[in-house]
């Protein structure tokens, strides 16, 4: 009989890509990964992985196995969930991808609660950027994502997925204190041609958002740098390398030579939970939504409170 958390372990190199993506995700090392492939191999009598330049690659057959192993999982899971339904009470391990500011600026209070609430719920958080995380869920490798996007820019939501509303997270243009916008109390986008701007990567939901919505007021933005960490981009402004659009969430107190202008109309993205739809009826999903919605109010008021004047 083939062991289950072998069949996990090669579904979770299928899934990631590499045996340390795996691991990572696992919460194993990389060896104990290799050894969990070597030892099914050994049961099937099939090579499994074969090297691929600095890496490996799944043969045809593991890739057959590892559709298989996606259906078992998915059993497992259902069984799972009637067990904790049974107890009725939240249960088990909770695997969370997050994106970055809300990893630093809701997770720690949420889980911190979940603990308090539900020890016997083993919750467990990756920070993961918005779209890797819904196809993360919908692959079954995480429970639950708590992802984000934007009024011009939703996400889109998988077959069998589904979601709640977190909250909405408010954004303001960061400039430098010296910059001529920094005496303003708004600022239209029409007004903000000839900025050199400071943005997250192209790829991901924040950059996406700003090309769109500055394209649609008829000019190309000027990005000169690159940042992925909210607090580099802040730090790159307080420097006068030029200005950022930055969500309030997990953005901290500003520096003095950092100043928040009101974009108009605000820009505002929205915080969703969203899991498979075969776990909505487990019981520590559903009390980590709850707990993540009732959390919000009083998170997003701090946002507010670092905003400035």
């Amino acid at each position: 009989m083939l062991d289950l958390g072998r069949l996990r372990a090669l579904h979770a190199v299928a899934v990631h890509g590499s045996v340390g993506a795996a691991a990572t995700a696992l919460g194993y090392t990389p060896s104990a990964v290799s050894q969990q492939i070597a030892k099914l191999e050994r049961e099937t009598r099939t090579t499994l992985l074969e090297r691929s330049g600095r890496g490996v690659r799944l043969t045809d057959d593991a890739h057959q196995l590892a559709a298989t192993a996606r259906q078992l999982l998915a059993l497992v899971e259902e069984a799972e969930v009637r067990i904790e339904e049974r107890r009725g009470r939240p249960a088990g391990r909770l695997a969370i991808g997050c994106f970055a500011s809300a990893a630093r600026g809701l997770m720690p209070r949420a889980l911190a609660e979940l603990a308090r609430l539900h020890p016997d719920v083993d919750a467990r958080l990756t920070e993961v950027d918005p779209h890797v995380s819904i196809d993360l869920v919908a692959r079954g490798v995480i429970d639950l994502a708590v992802a984000h996007d934007w009024d011009i820019a939703p996400l889109p939501v998988p077959p069998g997925v589904e979601q709640a509303v977190i909250g909405d997270d408010l954004c303001d243009i960061l400039v430098h204190r010296d910059h001529p916008l920094a005496a303003r109390e708004s600022v239209r986008r029409e007004e903000l041609a000839a900025e050199r701007w400071i943005s997250q990567p192209p790829g991901t939901v924040c950059h996406d958002w700003l090309t769109r919505t500055l394209r649609a007021t008829g000019f190309e933005p000027l990005i000169v740098h690159q940042a992925e960490e909210n607090h580099t981009q802040v730090a790159l402004v307080a420097a006068g390398l030029g200005i950022a659009l930055v969500p309030r969430l997990g953005r901290g107190a500003l520096p003095p030579e950092v100043v928040p202008v009101r974009l108009d109309p605000m820009p505002t993205r929205r915080l969703h939970a969203m899991w498979r739809t075969g776990a909505a009826r487990r019981p520590a999903i559903r009390e980590t939504v709850r707990t993540l919605q009732e959390l919000w109010p009083g998170i997003a008021a701090v946002g507010d409170s670092c905003a400035g004047p």
